[in-house]
């Protein structure tokens, strides 16, 4: 008995389709998708955010965001330097602007160039960077998500509707805009940062800012989400503010319960009188 035991533990470590026969019986996770390439997560219907996403670059804007890159590559490369001479480790950002690579400030490039030449409306596909940078797919991948880590890069990802048999959705090419980096600023030399404001400038500024938040204080609650926020939601929080202001102010249609209150104490102070004559 001992051995029938023995070798039917041995054989189902050998066959684990024996052991586990519901598991065998699963479709493998490599295998294709019953309604075709999921939408992956995070993505919106293409020509939904276009128009608010894309910013047309002033003058000059790639071309030093794109000196920006290349100095922001040779800082990484003194971080790591001196944390190594140190025998420390990397703080956060020093490790993001370490992992800045040259594959990724040449994507960086191609980017730039196209938003230089499109108005700022930048979506490749991953196939046209990896030809246009001679660099292969899964380094185009990373050094987008490097880009995207320091702060070079914003990108939103899109799907878009499908005719006819199978599924009714598909991936289509991510969407950019090139940036600058404002928490990596402090380790490029002074001539990248941008010029501090004057005096005068900052004390308006704060002069603004307190008479924006004095009107606001004054608007109503549907004023107010008109506009603040603007748009379907807007409109949504309006009709509610206007449900709030209503329920808030007085009604002048029906002033009943102001007379009822002023009979009331009319009644009270006759009847005071008559048990207490003067």
């Amino acid at each position: 008995m001992m051995a029938l035991i023995l070798s039917e533990a041995i054989a189902r470590m050998l066959d684990p389709a024996r052991a586990h026969p519901a598991r065998a019986a699963r479709p493998r996770s490599s295998g294709v998708h019953r309604t075709g390439a999921p939408v992956r997560r995070g993505s919106v219907e293409a020509g939904s955010v276009e128009d608010s996403f894309f910013a047309v670059p002033a003058k000059g804007e790639t071309d030093r965001l794109l000196r920006t890159a290349r100095a922001a590559l040779d800082a990484g490369r003194r971080v790591r330097r001196d944390a190594r001479a140190e025998g420390r480790m990397l703080r956060a950002d020093e490790a993001v602007l370490a992992g800045l690579t040259a594959g990724a400030v040449r994507v960086f490039e191609e980017i730039c160039t196209l938003a230089r030449l499109n108005t700022g409306r930048v979506f490749p596909t991953y196939d046209h960077l990896a030809k246009a940078t001679a660099l292969g797919r899964a380094t185009v991948a990373r050094a987008l998500a490097t880009l995207e880590a320091a702060g070079f890069l914003v990108r939103q990802r899109r799907f878009c509707r499908t005719t006819g048999a199978g599924p009714r959705y598909r991936q289509t090419s991510n969407i950019y805009r090139p940036l600058l980096p404002a928490k990596l600023l402090r380790f490029l030399p002074r001539r990248f940062r941008p010029a501090p404001l004057p005096c005068d400038a900052i004390v308006h500024h704060a002069e603004q800012s307190a008479e924006l938040v004095a009107m606001r204080a004054t608007l109503s609650c549907r004023e107010l989400a008109e506009v603040t926020l603007g748009g379907a939601l807007g409109q949504v929080l309006a009709s509610l503010g206007a449900a709030i202001d209503n329920a808030a102010c007085e009604s002048h249609d029906d002033p009943q319960p102001f007379l009822e209150s002023f009979e009331h104490t009319t009644d009270v102070a006759g009847l005071a009188g008559r048990r207490h004559p003067t």
